[in-house]
Formats: structure tokens, sequence, C-alpha cells
């Protein structure tokens, strides 16, 4: 595995890559040597996948996922500098999105700012009971910039995004359960834990039908229903002639365990 300066990735389960923010000094701030550091693994991934199954994040430590940008590196930068800075995360949190394989999130501890807007690009997210999130831009000046603007409103709906991070309020684990924007809440020793065994069970499933699956998810929501499933079954037609099709049907009527090549 390559090493990176600011984060650790490494193959804890066969399949499943995990990257983890390796700032805890800082609560995981991004800085910019971070946001170059994600971008060197996630934008690979949109072509070089098959490598991989699914992607877990997490944060080093107990303290935090990720606080957000480096408050005490911004302050040093000129106006051009921090423009560079914001444009570079912007890609790294596209290619996060963009990443054909499941993302999931273990959120280990707080989720500030550009963490929260990571986790939110996430496919979904397992929290740690004593983490906390917010996005608190607006009491800085600046406002969510990694699409936090968009994608608290997906989760959460139009009002209650407005009222987060117009008030620049921090909410709980158990509110962001029951609001829906992290799917399960854990004990903090079992948070990680929970996460890798639902990688694990997501790498055991034919890796063609779950990248095809997450991309119809992800854009079919986008569209009105008629046309959400025509695209679904474009996703679909793409399966029939793969080996993995003929292994899941196979192994099912002999009773055994399928053997998926991701061909």
């Amino acid at each position: 595995m390559k090493q990176y300066e600011t984060i650790l990735v490494d193959q804890p389960l066969e399949g499943v890559l995990q990257v983890t923010l390796n700032r805890p000094e800082y609560s995981n701030a991004f800085n910019t040597q971070t946001g170059r550091d994600l971008y060197d693994v996630f934008h690979p991934l949109e072509l070089e996948h098959r490598n991989y199954r699914c992607v877990v994040i997490t944060g080093a430590g107990d303290k935090a996922f990720c606080a957000g940008g480096d408050l005490k590196e911004r302050k040093t930068l000129s106006e051009e500098a921090w423009v560079l800075q914001h444009e570079l995360f912007e890609r790294t949190f596209r290619a996060v999105l963009n990443c054909p394989l499941p993302v999931l999130a273990a959120v280990n501890g707080s989720a500030f700012g550009g963490g929260l807007e990571l986790m939110l690009l996430c496919d979904f997210a397992f929290a740690s009971s004593n983490a906390r999130f917010a996005l608190t831009e607006v009491s800085l000046g600046i406002m969510p910039g990694g699409a936090g603007t968009q994608t608290l409103a997906r989760a959460v709906g139009e009002g209650r995004a407005k009222e987060l991070i117009l008030t620049a309020t921090p909410f709980t684990a158990d509110e962001a359960l029951q609001w829906g924007v992290v799917n399960r809440v854990f004990a903090p020793s079992q948070v990680l834990e929970k996460t890798l065994e639902a990688a694990q069970r997501i790498a055991a499933n034919a890796p063609i039908s779950v990248r095809q699956a997450k991309h119809s998810i992800h854009y079919g929501l986008q569209m009105d229903l008629r046309s959400g499933m025509m695209f679904e079954l474009e996703a679909y037609q793409r399966m029939v002639t793969s080996e993995d099709r003929r292994e899941g049907v196979l192994a099912f009527n002999e009773k055994r365990k399928p053997v998926f090549k991701g061909k």
C-alpha cells in the first residue's frame, strides 16, 4: 500500500479498502495535503476499481471523524491560495461522490464542516453514540462548500437543512439517526467493527451487481419515476451477459456459496 502524509490506507478485509484520516492531534481536520492525499486515493477508483469491492472511511483516534477544514492553516492563506485550496477540496469530494464502489463512513467522533460533508457524500454512515455533527460555516463568514447545502437537504429535507445550516447548530448522533443523516448508531468501541462487517457483506456480493445497483439508485432518484425505471432497466440489462450472473444462479441451484469474479 502507498504511504501518505495525512491518511492511512490499508485492506483490513478481502476486497475492502479502508481510508483513515490520520491527523488526530488536529481532530483529523483537512489541510491542503489531506485534499491531495484523498484525491490520489479516490480519483483512480473511478476507472481502476476492480481491486476492491467497497471502501470505508474513518478517522484516527476516538475524538473526531473530521473537524472540517484546518483553520490554523487557512489563517495563513492568501485569498488566491484559499480559492485554489477549495478547488482542490471540491475535486476531492467529487471523486468520493463519483466512486463506483460503495463508500461507507465509520464516524468515530465529531463530524463538523467538511467532515460532515465528506460523510454525506458516502453511500451511508454508521456513527458512534457520542458523535456530534454540524455545519457551522456561516458562523465563520463562509458557507458549506463541499456539497453540504445539497447533500444535507437531500438527507433531512429543505426546512431542517436550512435550520441546521443557518443557525450553525450542532446535533447529536441520535438526532442524526432520527433524521436519516446516519443509518445506525453504535457504542464507540463498535462503530468501525460494525461498518467493516457491512463492508464485508457488500464485498461478498457480485461486484458488477453492486456497482450497477448503486448507480441506479443514485441517478434514478434525480429523475421522475418512469425515467428512473428506464434507467434501472438499462443498468439491469448490462448484467445479463456477465459470468457473475450465471455463477449466482448456478450456485443457488447447487446450494453453495457463489464465487463472484466481477466479470
